[in-house]
């Protein structure tokens, strides 16, 4: 029997195809270095000031923010996976089949290592509430030019979204194990299905299941508009196809509640990027417009990667995840909303999400 990954293959293989970034020269890449820090830094407090979550923040602040280039990026992600699955990923039997896995990762982080702006990671920690906040120097810098925005501003403006994720994770100390506990439960309830072919039979599972479903039916032809036509419809708890094919109601439904958890975790921090940038980021608004422009581009290329890795459902996450937040903030404040980050018996269910009102009649009656 061997690990089921070969988590230094799926670095190396990351970091082998990672194109490199845009061209900027030493006293630029400084400058840009500095003034993401600076942002890191600052972000907390505006968060602080439209959450109410005053301590949380603070831990926040204190944390590590981390300025990364696109391979180190692709490395922190197998550590963060490593950390989430904690063992729970099928063995395999096969000679081979952890490189073979880790060479599939590392081809899959080296497309998202060109598309991530930010990202905090609560899984990598020494401490629970604690995590890393990871600032992508060469996506930031790309998009930055693509919508001429002005660094600092557009600094601050992806600090405030990512930052809002570290004081979520630091006001509910449980939700990092609460989120990666989810995914252990389902990967092993899914890898006693398996034969002895361990995570390729897996991976054989999902790449058949993405051509064809349950009945046999096609999944995932293109509409003439070119959407897809098993997109998640506004769904904010659907599961992807191919997930929705390979597993048991049970992990369907735990999965579900998990995909709630994202859509909450992703619209408040949309929503309060949104209500702390005016005071933080002097041209939000055209920051914002331009960049649900970019969101919202449909070439075929992007079509593609979006449905890969899944991004579709990532955009899903932040739309009906602020919706829910706008509704409960509506009834009970950000007070109210906060009390989101008591338990896991307060997160909103799927239902939930669609339904803010039920949520906070549920809640505070």
């Amino acid at each position: 029997m061997t690990d089921a990954m070969d988590w230094d293959a799926a670095a190396r293989r990351a970091a082998s195809v990672t194109k490199a970034g845009p061209p900027i020269d030493r006293h630029g890449l400084l400058e840009l270095v500095s003034s993401l820090r600076q942002a890191a830094a600052d972000a907390p407090a505006y968060v602080a000031e439209v959450t109410g979550l005053h301590e949380a923040a603070q831990i926040a602040a204190d944390g590590p923010a981390l300025v990364v280039d696109r391979a180190r990026w692709a490395s922190a992600a197998t550590e963060t996976f490593r950390a989430m699955t904690d063992g729970a990923l099928p063995e395999s039997r096969m000679p081979g089949a952890a490189r073979l896995a880790g060479e599939q990762l590392g081809l899959v982080l080296a497309l998202l290592a060109g598309r991530i702006l930010g990202q905090f990671d609560p899984y990598v920690s020494d401490e629970p509430g604690r995590g890393r906040l990871l600032l992508v120097a060469p996506n930031i810098l790309t998009v930055q030019r693509q919508l001429d925005a002005d660094p600092q501003d557009f600094h601050l403006w992806v600090s405030l979204h990512e930052q809002t994720h570290a004081v979520q994770f630091a006001a509910a100390p449980w939700l990092a194990e609460h989120l990666s506990g989810a995914l252990r439960s389902v990967i092993e309830a899914q890898s006693e299905q398996e034969s002895d072919a361990g995570l390729l039979g897996l991976f054989k599972r999902i790449r058949g299941s993405q051509s064809e479903g349950e009945d046999g039916e096609p999944r995932g032809e293109l509409d003439g508009d070119g959407a897809a036509s098993d997109e998640a419809d506004g769904d904010p708890a659907a599961i992807p196809g191919f997930l929705d094919a390979v597993l048991a109601p049970a992990q369907r439904e735990q999965l579900s509640a998990a995909i709630a958890t994202m859509s909450l975790l992703e619209g408040h921090a949309d929503v309060v990027m949104d209500e702390a940038g005016p005071r933080a980021v002097p041209s939000v608004k055209k920051i914002r417009t331009a960049f649900e422009a970019r969101r919202d581009e449909r070439t075929l290329t992007n079509l593609v990667i979006r449905r890969l890795l899944g991004m579709d459902a990532k955009l899903l996450q932040y739309r009906n995840g602020a919706v829910f937040v706008r509704g409960v903030r509506e009834k009970v404040g950000h007070a109210g909303l906060n009390a989101v980050w008591q338990g896991p018996e307060f997160l909103p269910s799927a239902a939930e999400i669609a339904d803010p009102d039920a949520w906070v009649a549920r809640v505070h009656g």
